[in-house]
Formats: structure tokens, sequence, C-alpha cells
């Protein structure tokens, strides 16, 4: 019993041993795919056997994508080619427009002479606790407007930037870090009145009673950087009685009559200062700065003295009767037609009235 129960486990194991050589052989013909495979020499591993000669097939879009390849390589020397005649075109059209005498054409920028003046003009940033940040980044705007026009202006005048501290210096370093490589500008953190002299500063408000006729080479004039929608009316000028320096206005109200205030922005003011140093004359540096939205007209008649008293108020509207001529005498026009209309209407109806009886 013993030798049949050995016997038996004996066919047992033997058919289980040829049942797992079967199964490896079938592995390395076939894969674990079960698709058939090239076998290898006596040299390859038969456990990578069943790798060899096997493809990937290649979807639509890898097909595209080598064929566009492909293509750019074939067409490099073409492109070349095409650049090498464009650059060609492009230098004998230059040559061309030089012979005619097309000097607007021409990419050279040539500088006109400029003559540096020794007028000082100060922004007074010391009003930043004043503002919002949506002002703040208004004067910074403001600020890179005037350093921008002092640059290309054919007398710059020496520009300061004094109280450069807080809101605005953040801002500036945030949106604007090129402005520490600013030339032509003094930028500092004092008081415009420690940084320069007390009896050369002169401060320019609207709200002062002094009329500015004239620009005094040896002073320097400051302008209040402040962006406030007048909320703060008479600051400017208090500060300067404050600080016990002189003040004055810019002579606008004898040039000019607008539609809008008297009050200008910060660049505005810088630049009539530039455009006054080049045309020596008021009238055109007002006209040549001011935005048409002011609705500014030459003033023929004389100004009324009432502006330059010391508690006018600046911001008020001034009247717009002068360069309005026109106008007036329309108007004057249609009420006399009126008139004679009413007139003509009034007989109209008596004569009926005298009919009917």
């Amino acid at each position: 019993m013993a030798s049949e129960a050995d016997g038996g486990g004996t066919e047992s194991a033997a058919a289980s041993a040829k049942a797992r050589y079967g199964r490896a052989e079938r592995l390395e013909q076939h894969g674990p795919g079960g698709q058939s495979q090239p076998m290898g020499g006596d040299h390859q591993p038969k456990e990578h056997a069943w790798q060899v000669g096997r493809t990937e097939p290649v979807s639509k879009s890898q097909m595209k994508r080598l064929m566009k390849e492909k293509q750019w390589e074939d067409q490099k020397e073409l492109r070349k080619q095409k650049r090498k005649e464009k650059k060609l075109k492009r230098k004998l059209e230059r040559q061309t427009r030089s012979e005619e005498g097309c000097e607007e054409s021409c990419r050279k920028r040539f500088k006109r002479d400029v003559t540096a003046s020794s007028l000082r003009v100060a922004l007074d940033c010391s009003f930043d606790g004043l503002m919002v940040m949506k002002d703040v980044k208004k004067l910074h705007k403001q600020i890179q407007r005037c350093y921008a026009e002092n640059r290309k202006a054919a007398h710059p005048v020496q520009m300061y930037l004094t109280s450069h501290s807080g809101q605005l210096k953040k801002n500036m370093d945030e949106n604007d870090k090129g402005w520490v490589n600013w030339k032509g500008i003094t930028v500092t953190s004092e008081h415009f009145s420690e940084a320069m002299k007390k009896e050369d500063l002169v401060y320019l408000s609207s709200d002062s009673p002094n009329v500015l006729n004239d620009l005094d080479a040896t002073k320097a004039y400051i302008i209040g950087g402040l962006v406030d929608h007048n909320h703060h009316k008479g600051l400017t000028h208090n500060k300067a009685l404050e600080f016990g320096i002189a003040h004055a206005q810019l002579p606008l109200g004898n040039y000019v009559k607008m539609d809008s205030r008297k009050v200008l922005t910060v660049n505005h003011v810088f630049e009539i200062i530039l455009a006054y140093l080049e045309k020596k004359d008021w009238q055109e540096a007002f006209f040549a700065v001011l935005p048409q939205r002011k609705g500014a007209v030459p003033a023929c008649l004389p100004v009324s003295t009432e502006q330059n008293q010391p508690g006018a108020d600046s911001d008020t509207c001034d009247s717009v009767q002068n360069g309005r001529a026109t106008s007036g005498a329309l108007a004057q026009e249609n009420k006399q037609l009126s008139k004679l209309k009413y007139e003509e209407q009034g007989a109209k109806t008596s004569e009926e009235m005298d009919g009917e009886m």
C-alpha cells in the first residue's frame, strides 16, 4: 500500500513539473500577450526574448507631427534664403528713401539744442498722509510725466522731489524700480524747507493773492504734490504761510478763460513752466499745455480784480463771456425774432376779431 501511494505521488509530481515546464516554454515562444515572437540567438537572455522585433503602432496625430517636422527641416534652407532677400529689400528701400530726401523716415534721432536752465522746481510730496492709494498712484504718474517732459525740454530745469517717503516711495519701489536711475533730478526724503534756502522759495498756489508775472532764475518754485480732487482747499497756500515763505499763482486769469476750475494738476503746472522758458510768452505756454476739456479761450477783456483779492475763492468758475461774443449775438437775435413773431400773431388775432364783428 505504501509503495502504491509513493508511486501515485511520484506520478502526480512529475505531471505538475511537466505542466510548469510547458507554461514556461509557451511564455518564451509567445510572450506575455500570447503573440508569437521570434526566438533570439544563444547570446540573448531568454527572459527578454519575447520583446525582440516588437513594434508599437503610430497614431495619426504622431504621424502628422513627424511629417511636419520633416517638412520644417526640408524647408530650412528656403526660409534662410527668404530672410536674406527680405533684409536686402529693406536695405534697398532705405537707401532709396535717403536718396529722395525723405528725412522723416530715417531712423536716426537728432537731439535738438538743449540749454539747461538754472531755475529750480521742487515737487512737495509731504501730503502723503492726506491721500488714498488710488490718488498716490495718480501722483506717481504725474511725477513720471514731469520727469519725462523735463528730459526732452529745450530748457530743462533743476528738478527736485522732496519729502519722498511713505506710500509714494513704496508704490514707486514696487511699480517703477527704475526711478533710482533717473538723471537730472534730486530725490530726497528731506522737507523742501531743509533741502533749499528759505529765502529762495516761492510756493505756487492758486489761492495766493500774488500773481507771478515772470520767473526768477535765482528762485526755487514749489509745486504741491497733492491729488485730492479739491477736498483740501487752500492747503498749499496755508502751508506757505505756515513756513513763512513767498507764494504766488500763475497768471492764468490774465490770459485764459476756462469753463472749469483754475486748479491744475502737478504735471500741468510743471509743463507750463517749461513751455514759458521756451516761448517766453504766458499765453502761448498755457494753450500749449492746457487740455481741451478745460474749455480754455483767450481772455480778451481785463480780468476782474476780485480774483486777486486775498479772500477770493480760486476754485470758483470764471465767467466765460469773453470769447463767447458770437453766442451772445445769436441769443439776442433769437430774442428779437420771437418778439416780432409775437407781435405779428397779436395783429393777426385783432384783424380776425374785427372781421367777425
